[in-house]
């Protein structure tokens, strides 16, 4: 399985170029810095490697530089061919990076690397097939030497040699991107998407190439889609954020908070609501404790029954979607009885979400556990559109006027 680490070098020029750095406003008095991150912003991450490492050193408390110089670095391992020599160049770009973070670093890049380099430096590789991984390696060290024609070339050569080869369609769209070319970057990425349409990349790259031309709409659709294919991956909703940032609008999530705790133990139930919680306040106890009662009858035995195949009780999907039902339903029988505005208390948003026929996709996005993640991947099988729609309609909002934008 190829994991994000062998993503990083491309996330990072897509960063680059979407959002600048904070060495875009350095004056031209430091003309070394100024040459070491024009390299930087133009791919050839190799060759800045050295003059970014000597500005580390001259000032070892600027965390923009660390990371910089930590991306250069794990350019550079992608570049040697003996395997010993790439984990140890993997290794030094990650404490590289862990000395930015304990200066203050803390963004999704340093955050996302960090994460995703191993200890010990080791890497995936990108196929079974010994020559179409030879190729595609080959390819990301002509990439990060900054060679863009002789790297599609390389990635040409593996999708040749197997059309199924997600990550060679992806980046011979990226080598188009980096080339300000985002016709052809959109039908590479699009081949990549019919490769494997739930694997986030392509739709963030495409996403990415249609914000730097300034199609916020369009690129927020794709962004969408990014979050359906993984959307518990950090990664994914990085051209979100972008996307959020550029258009100058927030996430609109909705937050409901839990007011009960229901414990199951030695054959006991036990269903605790808030403290917190008016006790005169009929409506959120009733409703919270017939959410909590029916967690309980989920733990003691109807997970058992619903899902025979799995050992052992875990937080559902079902579970869940099933008690905020139940929750939903307390609520308005009480309301209707003493005469109570719904839409101004807690649950007004949910029943909303309800209405709207989201209830899954929002327990999937704004409730998921360990549990429940494990149901995403079926009910996003059956469900994609609307998954799609509940994140269009009442997660990112819809783009500003043009004028009102961040261009």
């Amino acid at each position: 399985m190829i994991v994000l680490r062998m993503l990083i070098p491309l996330i990072i020029c897509h960063v680059l170029l979407l959002n600048g750095f904070a060495f875009a406003e350095e004056p031209n008095s430091q003309p070394e810095r100024s040459h070491a991150f024009e390299l930087y912003q133009q791919g050839k991450l190799v060759d800045a490697m050295p003059l970014l490492e000597a500005l580390a050193a001259e000032n070892p408390k600027d965390s923009v530089v660390m990371e910089s110089w930590a991306v250069s670095v794990l350019s550079y391992a992608q570049t040697l061919a003996e395997v010993e020599a790439r984990k140890k160049a993997r290794i030094r770009a990650r404490t590289i990076l862990l000395k930015a973070q304990a200066l203050g670093d803390r963004s999704d890049l340093s955050q996302t690397l960090i994460r995703d380099i191993p200890e010990d430096g080791s890497f995936s590789t990108f196929s079974d097939k010994k020559e179409v991984d030879e190729a595609m390696q080959q390819a990301e060290a002509d990439f990060a030497r900054g060679d863009l024609d002789k790297a599609r070339q390389g990635y040409m050569r593996a999708y040749l040699l197997d059309s199924g080869q997600y990550y060679a369609a992806l980046f011979i769209g990226d080598t188009f991107f980096k080339q300000h070319q985002p016709a052809f970057a959109g039908e590479w990425f699009a081949n990549a998407i019919r490769i494997n349409p739930d694997v986030e990349t392509a739709y963030r790259y495409w996403g990415d190439a249609l914000l730097g031309r300034g199609d916020l709409n369009e690129a927020r659709s794709k962004y969408i889609e990014a979050i359906i294919a993984d959307p518990y991956n950090q990664t994914s909703w990085a051209g979100v954020n972008n996307w959020l940032k550029r258009s100058g609008t927030k996430l609109t999530w909705m937050k409901l908070r839990d007011r009960v705790a229901v414990q199951v133990k030695d054959g006991k139930t036990n269903v605790t609501v808030d403290s917190s919680l008016p006790k005169d306040d009929k409506l959120l106890m009733a409703a919270w404790l017939a959410y909590g009662m029916s967690r309980a009858l989920w733990m003691r035995e109807k997970f058992a029954k619903e899902y025979p195949n799995e050992t052992s009780y875990r937080h559902s999907l079902k579970e869940e979607a099933e008690s905020l039902h139940i929750l939903i339903a307390v609520s308005k029988e009480i309301a209707e009885k003493e005469k109570l505005d719904l839409s101004a208390s807690d649950f007004g948003p949910l029943i909303q979400i309800d209405k709207a026929g989201f209830l899954e996709p929002f327990v999937l996005l704004n409730r998921a556990d360990n549990g429940i993640v494990r149901d995403y991947s079926g009910y996003r099988a059956t469900n994609r559109e609307k998954i799609r729609l509940y994140l269009d309609q009442k997660v990112i909002p819809q783009s500003p006027s043009p004028e009102n934008a961040h261009n």
